[in-house]
């Protein structure tokens, strides 16, 4: 279902109680005509709710804002309305007034399916997300095309040299290092090598996985240039050495996720009483470590623009990132990288427009280059009227060339036929199909093969879109984006500053927790990108990737890793004497949904509820801070939780929460598994109310797992928030339908995740 804040039917306790309580999908009563039970019930809502929440649940300003949706069965919702409704005379509707009250809200807007049907959703004008801007830009002024995975050898390539200076009859060893880092005291590298001056050139590109600012560190005592993404300007320039003292020079820069970058490390030794050097990084909420050899290939790649001018968030009100809002501090942004993006235009206006600062025809050229850069950033032809204004008048205006690039550059990236990616006006033309495709898989412009099938008018058929989608997914950027949708399903922000009790978990350093986010990605990535891309394997697999660290952290039988030092090496190993259960029970997403120093049931339920069953939760009535202080001190989390959500009031929500939420408290606040608590056994086993109304008993984690794997309106509820990632718009407002058919080609192709999101892809581009 759609997911949508839920409203208050009343005061600000009660009426919001209620709103968290509607949450459970419909059922109806014989007692009376069904077709007269909901006439009477709309008359009784006209009379008695409309005023507050709107004539269809919207919700009313000063009132009652927040839309009146949820999921309950018939049966709860009446219970509610019985016990709630009206404010203040909840007595003037009871029993079959409040059923028929409810029947009425189901059928007509309470639930995403209702609303679909009586208020069919629509493709809403959006502009550029903050991830889309910043990947569009990258690649128009880089002039990117299709971006594959990166190839090569883990690793740099480095060159050494019996000499101070690199000339290639000093050349002695070229090899792959896996790493830098390296103490060659008061020796050499190589026995050809001489021990009072030498020098070393590392080359190759690094992985940055994730979007965010990179803090690089060279520790060395020598003379150092580290360049990265930047074949002129050194980031760390430390080339007057200091004399063999170690010292730790360190700059940061802003990378793009799913893209490589150009890593050069240049080094020397001249007369110094010792020789070492150590290349680290600090990636996004991780901490500092030697960067890995993962991170790292022999290969080439040139430099990339990056702006780094920030943009204001987006709205993720709905669940995912919408561009919908736009502010001054938005255009104030958009403007600062549009003048950046021009000035490294115009830096390498030559190299990009493929001639020479002395060719007769350069101004030629360029004039063809920013014709070009026009149609890369409308994502289509220009025709002759848009060619002049943006382009042709920029030149006559001015007789400086770099000017004159300026303003066709800044004019086209202000332009809203740049800054809103898809419109929901008009026909739609193969070049609509075109852009669909790529911000669907990789939140950027069409590459030149999808401009030329586009411009060949070979994207108006189904068939044709599909072939084109599957050959796109094959893009380094369609990970990253994967990458960011499995961060979201599974709450990973939470992470991101997590940690524990020291003295309770002394061993649970910051490095553990990135070993345990790599365990994750590599888990997801074999899932999704390996010969098993089954969506039941995300939920029900025994196995887990896991190093050293994490292997004896968490007593995990694991080969001794005799390649390395720090534990780089993961493997996948089944935990088949731990009911483990894929992502459900994977220690990082159990730790970060957990206190720092006790799990929380609340926590975990409202997680597995809105997340993997993909049901509707509202914020509590009453803002409840958990205190375990406040409780007996023998009580287990169970026995607190419980007690502290009792209430009426809470239980309209946490009858559907704790169960979900007691079903994994065999794993502690770091997702160790355990028996005990408190030197009682613990009872993880609760009854269930699914959203059909079926009681399910839970024993566990498995059974929850299960349940998820299984459950339609769970993969329904999968497939609605991949839908919303990849395409920034609700999948019924492609037809009421959308969801439906996703599901039984989900069901058909044995839910293959890869076909899903090739699906998803191709439905939202063919939409007419």
């Amino acid at each position: 279902m759609l997911k949508s804040p839920s409203v208050p039917l009343r005061s600000p306790q009660r009426g919001i109680a209620l709103a968290i309580c509607l949450l459970f999908s419909a059922a109806t009563s014989a007692a009376e005509d069904p077709a007269a039970l909901v006439k009477r019930g709309k008359q009784l809502y006209v009379a008695q709710c409309a005023s507050c929440h709107g004539d269809q649940g919207q919700g009313v300003n000063e009132r009652y804002e927040e839309p009146l949706y949820g999921d309950l069965a018939a049966e709860d919702l009446a219970r509610v309305i019985h016990e709630t409704m009206p404010d203040e005379k909840p007595e003037e509707c009871v029993d079959q007034d409040a059923l028929a009250v409810a029947e009425y809200m189901i059928g007509q807007f309470y639930t995403a399916e209702a609303r679909a049907k009586n208020q069919p959703p629509r493709i809403t004008l959006s502009r550029l997300t903050v991830e889309q801007y910043d990947n569009v830009l990258s690649d128009l002024v880089s002039h990117n095309d299709r971006i594959q995975l990166p190839k090569g050898k883990p690793g740099l390539k480095a060159q050494y040299y019996n000499a101070r200076n690199t000339k290639a009859d000093k050349l002695v060893i070229e090899r792959v290092d896996p790493k830098i880092k390296f103490d060659f005291g008061q020796g050499s590298p190589d026995e050809k090598i001489g021990k009072e001056e030498f020098s070393i050139n590392w080359s190759g590109l690094v992985i940055a996985d994730e979007t965010g600012d990179y803090e690089f560190t060279v520790a060395t005592g020598n003379g150092v240039k580290l360049y990265v993404n930047d074949d002129r300007k050194p980031l760390i320039d430390g080339w007057v050495s200091s004399g063999g003292e170690r010292r730790e020079l360190t700059e940061s820069i802003h990378l793009l996720g799913g893209r490589s970058y150009r890593l050069k490390l240049n080094f020397f030794k001249h007369r110094d009483k010792s020789a070492s050097v150590e290349l680290m990084w600090k990636p996004p909420h991780r901490p500092r470590q030697v960067i890995p050899s993962r991170s790292l290939r022999d290969q080439y790649t040139r430099p990339l623009f990056v702006s780094t001018t920030p943009l204001p968030p987006d709205d993720a009100s709905f669940g995912f990132p919408r561009g919908t809002a736009v502010s001054k501090s938005w255009d104030e942004a958009t403007t600062a990288a549009a003048v950046d993006a021009a000035a490294a235009i115009v830096a390498q206006i030559d190299r990009l427009a493929k001639t020479k600062p002395d060719a007769a025809d350069r101004r030629e050229k360029i004039i063809q280059y920013c014709g070009q850069f026009v149609e890369r950033a409308f994502r289509r032809p220009l025709d002759d009227e848009q060619r002049k204004f943006f382009v042709e008048s920029q030149f006559a205006a001015t007789d400086e060339i770099g000017e004159a690039v300026k303003r066709c550059v800044i004019l086209t990236l202000k332009s809203p036929r740049f800054l809103y990616p898809t419109t929901p006006f008009g026909e739609v033309d193969s070049y609509d199909v075109a852009s669909q495709i790529s911000f669907g898989l990789w939140d950027s412009i069409p590459d030149q093969r999808l401009l030329k099938v586009a411009k060949d008018g070979q994207l108006m058929k189904p068939d044709a879109v599909r072939k084109e989608v599957v050959a796109a997914v094959g893009d380094a950027r369609t990970r990253a984006k994967l990458r960011g949708f499995f961060r979201r399903w599974l709450s990973l922000e939470r992470a991101e500053e997590m940690s524990k009790d020291s003295e309770q978990y002394p061993q649970f350093s910051p490095e553990l927790v990135a070993d345990l986010r790599l365990s994750l990605d590599l888990f997801l990535e074999d899932v999704f990108w390996g010969d098993a891309p089954d969506y039941r394997r995300l939920l029900l697999s025994d196995t887990m990737y896991v190093n050293q660290r994490i292997a004896d952290f968490y007593k995990i039988p694991h080969p001794k890793d005799k390649d390395s030092d720090d534990g780089e090496r993961f493997v996948s190993v089944s935990l088949k004497g731990e009911p483990r259960a894929g992502v459900v029970t994977h220690p990082l997403v159990l730790s970060a949904l957990a206190y720092h120093n006790d799990t929380s049931p609340i926590h975990r339920g409202v997680f597995v509820t809105r997340n993997l069953l993909g049901r509707v939760l509202n914020p509590p009535p009453i803002a409840t801070v958990f205190e375990a202080a406040a409780f007996d001190p023998h009580l287990t989390m169970r026995e607190k939780v419980s007690e502290l959500t009792k209430s009426s009031q809470c239980q309209g929500c946490h009858h559907v929460i704790n169960p979900l939420g007691f079903s994994l408290e065999n794993y502690d606040a770091v997702g160790q598994y355990r028996t005990t608590e408190k030197d009682r056994k613990i009872e993880a086993a609760s009854d269930y109310k699914s959203v059909s109304g079926k009681v399910i008993r839970l024993e566990g984690a498995r059974d929850l797992a299960l349940h998820a794997a299984e459950s339609e309106a769970a993969q329904k509820g999968f497939i609605r928030q991949l839908f919303e990632h990849l395409i920034k718009q609700p999948p019924a407002a492609y037809g009421a339908d959308t969801l439906d058919r996703l599901h039984a080609s989900f069901v058909e192709n044995n839910f293959n995740v890869r076909e899903l999101m090739v699906d998803i892809v191709t439905i939202a581009a063919v939409h007419r």
